[in-house]
């Protein structure tokens, strides 16, 4: 069954190495010394290199030859993401160029204060999605629910160098206790953020097609935003060029209760994300294992 771990690949003495040249030398520089770690990764990766050539392969029809091309790209893109999530979090935003595409949505569910759900996937560069959020959410109504699996002396010099976020988060933990701050949250009519495209093993799951083939995605996020008497929206951060970003908010148009027409809605909305940017799918692992 694909699943994934909660936790991302890297060690203290890299993340430092890219701090310093962050910092340093600049944002491009940083660019330069990923050209080697990737390739790095393209060497050694052997599980995720066959998950990313067959996403590549068989579900965006590239051809062999430039889908194994294209798999080093992905480590390069998705590197690339990694600074420049640590670069505008320490402080150097105004390095980037940013693009907002549906923000009025947000807007305009933050100032109804009727509560609502936001859902996006591991596509792009969500994890600076608290930085766009900031700007507009001056009250801090916004919980972003995330896992907390980061190796913690890494996690912990991350912090260090970085600044505090705007945005409030929820935590996944295995006693479900985060379930109660979702609703303590929802109470208050504030909003919440969740990924639709990772689950984790014994949790309940819903089978949908996307680009073409099944997949299991979680539960959680599609029944509880189904059963909320406000907007569901989808959101995503994408990677452009030039240090340039660019963030898509969707309201998803489907019937209350309806867990399963969300999850196709969503399914064909992360669809068109990776028509238009197909290396930044960055779910390094088996995702269309057969059920």
């Amino acid at each position: 069954m694909s699943q994934w771990d909660g936790k991302s690949k890297g060690t203290l003495l890299g993340y430092k190495i890219f701090v310093f040249c962050i910092k340093k030398l600049g944002i491009r520089m940083a660019y330069g010394v990923l050209v080697f770690v990737a390739f790095y990764y393209f060497l050694t990766q052997f599980k995720s290199n066959r998950a990313i050539f067959y996403y590549l392969h068989q579900r965006q029809k590239q051809n062999k030859f430039q889908a194994f091309f294209n798999v080093y790209r992905s480590y390069f893109v998705f590197g690339q993401t990694l600074i420049d999530k640590t670069a505008i979090s320490a402080g150097l935003r105004n390095k980037f160029t940013y693009e907002f595409d549906g923000v009025e949505t947000l807007k305009q569910l933050l100032a109804e204060k009727k509560g609502g759900v936001l859902i996006s996937a591991h596509v792009g560069n969500f994890e600076i999605a608290e930085h766009f959020f900031g700007e507009i959410d001056f009250d801090c109504q916004i919980n972003l629910v995330t896992t907390d699996l980061e190796h913690s002396v890494i996690k912990k010099y991350l912090e260090s160098v970085t600044k505090k976020p705007s945005v409030k988060f929820i935590i996944v933990r295995e006693d479900l206790s985060h379930i109660f701050e979702i609703n303590q949250a929802l109470a208050n009519n504030e909003l919440i953020c969740f990924t639709g495209d990772r689950y984790f093993e014994g949790n309940k799951c819903f089978e949908e097609e996307l680009l073409g083939e099944k997949a299991l995605f979680p539960a959680g996020p599609f029944l509880i935003a189904s059963r909320l008497k406000a907007p569901v929206v989808f959101v995503y951060v994408m990677k452009e060029v030039n240090l340039h970003y660019h963030l898509y908010a969707r309201v998803a148009e489907v019937k209350q209760r309806d867990e399963k027409g969300l999850l196709k809605a969503y399914t064909q909305n992360v669809e068109g994300m990776l028509k238009k940017y197909p290396l930044q799918w960055f779910n390094y692992f088996d995702f269309w294992k057969a059920l």
